[in-house]
């Protein structure tokens, strides 16, 4: 147990049993949540209004966004949102009917499918970009209060950070 949860006096339930405080890093887990669901609930009504597509299918471009030449397997975007694969496809196919994304069969495996950002997708992220940025940050400023919002958006890369990092090689938004 903590030293801090140890401090803490146990507080009564409705019951009068004790309830044990939560360890700081239960307590902070679950903040994060609270931010992050805050956070999507306000970029959801954003991206709706700037892309014209749902939360989830802009984690999708962004996703892809973010894969050498914007492309990546359906198997490994389900993988890394944590979605089930039929989840995806349907998420998959209003994009692709959208014009934002392409689907190609991967060479040499009949099962699968290798999805790619299109040009269409490229110029809107990089239109509305800044401006979702932005909204992300408010929205955290907004939840965890302006100090707390601060150095959460501290932990968030800037656009010298990704340059720099894009000059000497280690990570590139659009490689």
């Amino acid at each position: 147990m903590s030293d801090h949860a140890a401090s803490v006096p146990a507080k009564a339930d409705r019951s009068g049993g004790e309830v044990p405080p939560l360890p700081d890093e239960l307590r902070t887990w679950m903040r994060m949540l609270a931010a992050a669901g805050v956070v999507e609930q306000t970029m959801s009504k954003h991206v709706k209004r700037a892309l014209g597509v749902s939360h989830d299918e802009f984690l999708v471009l962004c996703l892809l966004a973010d894969q050498p030449g914007g492309t990546a397997r359906m198997t490994q975007v389900a993988e890394l949102l944590g979605r089930p694969k039929t989840r995806l496809t349907y998420q998959v196919r209003c994009l692709h009917h959208a014009g934002l994304v392409t689907r190609e069969s991967v060479c040499g495996d009949r099962r699968g499918i290798a999805l790619t950002l299109t040009d269409k997708a490229r110029r809107l992220l990089a239109e509305q970009g800044p401006d979702l940025a932005d909204a992300v940050r408010r929205a955290l400023a907004e939840r965890a209060g302006c100090e707390r919002g601060s150095a959460l958006t501290a932990l968030l890369p800037t656009h010298h950070a990704l340059d720099a990092s894009s000059q000497d090689g280690t990570s590139s938004p659009e490689a």
